[in-house]
């Protein structure tokens, strides 16, 4: 049997627990997982359930569940089950330590998502598409052509019912009607350090500031660029004795990292996001 898993969100009142694990109860479900926060300040409930045995089909199990629960408690929710796997897009530049490590992670078997293709606005990353045989679009993004480009990717994304969207530092701003249409299912990658240093070359500019922490942040995307949820974040310390390259070198190390594990974290339905923050289940 499928094991289905619940992300509720919803004002903070009395009953919901004790209702939501009854009606699991009665289908003949069995509980294997059950978290839950209350944000005081907003007053509002979150709940992460994992339940198995329940012999329904996912449709009917959605309907009885909105009938029974979403509407009366007034719930945000969504139910995913293990019968089938998500599908996920990346799409690159020419940076390509992200992608490798994303494939390599997915060959293996850390990733449980099928990835029907990869966008790029370069031809570069091509090779690495072909050595691990998944299709490769190369859709070149300019001033002028990009309202073609970016309805050029949309059609790909339909076309293969796609889920999520990684941005496996694609260095292209991505539209408004994108992130309306996948929202909360973009994610990104990008560098955090301390003091922030924008422009092409912030591992340099942060080296002769003398930075003696760098990081990675991975968050989803919204209008606000690099402003999204953050979904994951870790730093690593640095001294006078690194170069320019150990900086660059550290950074993408902690670059793969922070993304797979937001990755990760979404495929295994683990983010909630509310008033652009999340709450992360573990």
């Amino acid at each position: 049997m499928s094991r289905f898993t619940f992300l509720i969100l919803c004002p903070d009142q009395v009953g919901i627990i004790a209702k939501t694990t009854a009606f699991l109860h009665q289908r003949k479900g069995n509980i294997v997982y059950l978290d839950q926060y209350v944000d005081p300040e907003a007053q509002m409930f979150f709940m992460r359930l994992e339940c198995d045995g329940i012999g329904l089909s996912s449709d009917q199990l959605r309907s009885e569940f909105n009938e029974a629960l979403a509407i009366p408690f007034q719930m945000q929710w969504r139910m995913d089950s293990d019968e089938n796997l998500p599908k996920m897009a990346l799409f690159v530049s020419k940076y390509d330590h992200c992608l490798y490590d994303i494939l390599g992670r997915h060959a293996a078997g850390e990733l449980q998502v099928e990835i029907p293709f990869i966008i790029s606005n370069h031809p570069d990353l091509a090779p690495v598409a072909e050595q691990f045989g998944i299709p490769y679009h190369h859709i070149p993004v300019t001033k002028d052509t990009k309202p073609e480009a970016e309805a050029a990717q949309l059609a790909l994304l339909e076309a293969h019912k796609i889920d999520l969207i990684v941005l496996a530092r694609y260095m292209q701003i991505v539209s408004p009607k994108l992130i309306d249409r996948y929202p909360n299912r973009i994610i990104n990658i990008h560098h955090s350090f301390l003091p922030a240093f924008p422009g092409a070359k912030p591992y340099h500019s942060a080296y002769a500031r003398g930075v003696k922490i760098i990081g990675a942040t991975s968050h989803y995307v919204t209008e606000d660029l690099d402003a999204g949820p953050i979904i994951e974040q870790d730093t690593t310390q640095v001294s006078h004795i690194h170069s320019v390259t150990d900086f660059i070198r550290k950074g993408r190390d902690l670059e793969k990292i922070v993304l797979s594990r937001a990755i990760r974290q979404h495929l295994e339905g683990k983010t909630m996001v509310y008033d652009n923050k999340t709450v992360i289940f573990h």
